[in-house]
């Protein structure tokens, strides 16, 4: 069955049966990668680092939000 089969026959159950397999797809996404939690580790201690040495320009959270 292709995804898009699978989509149509999806659409065409009732409110709560879509609501729960919306659900249980979500719930299958929020699983963390442990490669990508490894790279934005590494990636946040990189920036720490180059803040600690003065290399990171920092603004404050207004000024961030300011910018916006």
């Amino acid at each position: 069955m292709s995804t898009t089969e699978i989509i149509e026959q999806a659409l065409k159950l009732p409110a709560a049966e879509r609501y729960a397999l919306l659900e249980l797809l979500h719930q299958s996404l929020d699983k963390s990668d442990p490669a990508i939690d490894a790279a934005w580790q590494q990636e946040a201690l990189r920036r720490l680092q180059a803040y600690d040495e003065g290399r990171l320009e920092c603004v404050s959270l207004e000024q961030a939000f300011q910018d916006l």
